[in-house]
């Protein structure tokens, strides 16, 4: 057994034809291109789920943030005035 050769898929173009009739065929195209449209887009999202699953899965848990303690402050000099006691 051999593969379709372009004999064969001539055939089953003009069976395709008088079947269907030359206004359905456009139509019959049309929906087959939404089918694979909407096939495609779906196995794209499965496997962006997987791949945003697996991702998550190798990541390390992260550390709460730590309330703690403040970041020491620098120590700024006073200002002339307040070092006697204002006078």
């Amino acid at each position: 057994m051999g593969s379709i050769g372009p004999m064969e898929l001539v055939l089953i173009f003009l069976v395709i034809l008088l079947v269907f009739g030359a206004k359905r065929i456009p139509e019959i195209a049309q929906g087959l291109g939404r089918g694979i449209r909407e096939f495609k887009s779906a196995t794209r999202e499965i496997q962006n789920e997987m791949t945003v699953d697996d991702r998550s899965r190798r990541l390390p848990p992260q550390q709460p943030p730590t309330y703690g303690t403040p970041a020491p402050r620098e120590s700024q000099p006073a200002e002339p005035g307040q070092a006697n006691g204002g006078a």
